[in-house]
């Protein structure tokens, strides 16, 4: 017993001669890096129903000082991950030093499973958020994506980061905070979609974009570009393929462009609608020579020129504005300067360089300048709304009131352009009969654009686009056709032209979401009020 004391008295003292001591330090080395992951808000739709929500996903890492057979892990676990880099994973195994490598993130539950069966020791799993979209490619293009951290890498979830909505965690998730509510209706954004798809089949299109706006206050209700893309799938977020064409391509969208044309006459003073313009002389332009496709073999009132969509009447009505009228028409709508939205920049406008007689003629019925689908659908909401500006917004807390706007035009312009394009739709000799819906009181305008290429315009290549507005008679919503290449199918009578495939898929698109917006039909009126 007293050697047992004096034992544990010994050990006990040299604790406190060590303690006292003021030795040298004894430092943990943490070899596991600590995983930082960002928790994000749900996002909804305008309804409130599901869009993009975190779930927690399983992610594979390895302890390469555990591992005790490499090729075995090689062999085995790329048995299960087929695109699995064995060779890369060989030589990462091999340094023994490491203590922790990621094999592969956010993988499925069942795939997890199948790995965690193969018993292999020096593999192990970390739980971490990963972003779902239960809808998949539904609004690809406007919800953007997120990187291996669960951040924003683009679109609304990187605005979403910008303004402080997602936030870093280490360990268990912390709470996410309120949902965003967007301005978008699943059941346009499908209807859109849908309507599309089937367009670019019937008219065997190489791409299709389209979009629905509220013309009162910018709300975006649909945004749809062809081919889609998946949130989910970051190879096909940067395919170059893939262009979000409604906000980040530029178009020469034609004849549509007639809308502001006109507009402009009428706002300035320059031009009545029963004014009369000679459009039986082809304009001409240094080595230039603007025609007709159609010539009416008469003069035409302006209105007859909005109606037979005359090329010579537009460039008429733009020469006698002038080119800083011209100019400055286009700034107010801006259509000169970049914009961008919560899903990112919109494509800058590309103009000329100057503006001469020629320009001023071809950018009357939209060629010369490009601009983006989103950009022109905002100038134009703002000539058939009552003449006041808007700003497009995805984000329902942002939508500005009705009417809020700077005003650009005047009322009676306005009115003057809503009973013109209800007029281009409503009679038989307008470009947009085929997008009547009755009851609906649809209005629009056709635009067919050749496509640039190497050496000039492809003649066979086209865009063709229909924008329209309902009900005319007191507009709220626009929408907006964009089919790009089309071919003279059986379908579209043989032709390319906007009026036989634009125009009837943008009727399509109105009788489906009308409904859906709560629209009720009525009976059409001969006459608009004035």
């Amino acid at each position: 017993m007293l050697g047992v004391t004096l034992l544990f008295a010994t050990v006990a003292g040299k604790l406190a001669f060590l303690a006292g001591s003021g030795g040298p330090e004894i430092v943990a080395s943490l070899t596991e890096p600590i995983a930082r992951t960002y928790v994000r808000p749900d996002i909804l739709d305008r309804g409130g129903r599901l869009i993009a929500t975190d779930i927690e996903m399983p992610s594979l890492y390895a302890d390469p000082s555990v591992v005790q057979s490499i090729d075995e892990v090689a062999e085995r676990l790329g048995g299960v991950l087929p695109d699995l880099d064995q060779a890369e994973l060989r030589r990462q195994l091999s340094d023994r030093d490491r203590r922790f490598i990621w094999l592969r993130r956010g993988l499925p539950p069942r795939l997890a499973q199948r790995i965690h069966d193969l018993g292999l020791p020096g593999l192990a799993f970390r739980t971490e958020l990963r972003r779902a979209y239960p809808l998949e490619r539904l609004a690809g293009h406007v919800l953007g994506s997120v990187n291996f951290e669960n951040k924003g890498a683009n679109g609304i979830e990187r605005t979403i980061d910008d303004a402080g909505g997602a936030e870093p965690t280490l360990g268990a998730p912390a709470s996410a905070g309120l949902p965003v509510r967007l301005t978008i209706d699943l059941g346009v954004q499908h209807a859109l979609e849908d309507e599309l798809k089937a367009a670019m089949s019937r008219y065997e299109a190489q791409g299709a974009a389209g979009l629905v706006m509220d013309v009162r206050t910018g709300e975006m209700l649909a945004s749809v570009s062809l081919p889609g893309v998946d949130p989910a799938r970051v190879s096909e977020v940067f395919d170059q393929a893939r262009l979000d064409k409604i906000q980040g391509g530029t178009y020469e969208l034609g004849s549509v462009f007639k809308i502001l044309t006109v507009a402009m006459a009428l706002d300035n003073g320059k031009a009545k609608l029963d004014t009369v313009l000679d459009v039986t002389k082809p304009l001409t332009a240094a080595q230039f020579t603007i025609r007709d496709l159609h010539p009416a073999g008469r003069p035409l009132t302006v209105s007859e020129v909005f109606i037979h969509s005359s090329n010579v009447g537009a460039g008429l009505l733009a020469l006698a504005e002038g080119a800083e009228g011209q100019k400055a028409f286009l700034d107010k709508l801006g259509l000169t300067h970049e914009i961008r939205t919560e899903a990112g920049p919109v494509a800058r406008p590309k103009l000329p360089a100057q503006l001469g007689r020629a320009e001023q003629i071809t950018i009357s019925y939209g060629h010369g300048l490009a601009v983006a689908p989103l950009q022109f659908a905002a100038a134009t909401a703002a000539i058939i709304n009552g003449g006041t500006m808007v700003t497009p917004t995805y984000f329902a807390s942002r939508a500005a009131a009705p009417h809020a706007g700077a005003r650009v035009i005047s009322e009676e312009t306005s009115r003057s352009l809503c009973v013109l394009l209800r007029r281009n739709v409503a009679e038989r000799t307008g470009t947009g009969q085929r997008a009547d819906v009755p009851g609906y009181r649809v209005g629009g305008k056709t635009g067919t654009a050749e496509m640039p290429g190497r050496g000039g315009y492809r003649e066979k290549s086209v865009v063709a686009s229909f924008l329209a507005a309902f009900p005319m008679d007191e507009p709220k919503y626009l929408v907006m056709v964009m089919i790009l290449e089309p071919k003279g199918t059986d379908a579209a009578a043989g032709e390319v032209l906007a009026g036989r495939n634009a125009a009837p898929t943008a009727g399509d698109v109105i009788r489906r979401i009308a409904p859906i917006l709560g629209a009720r039909p009525v009976a059409d009126v001969a006459n608009l009020p004035k």
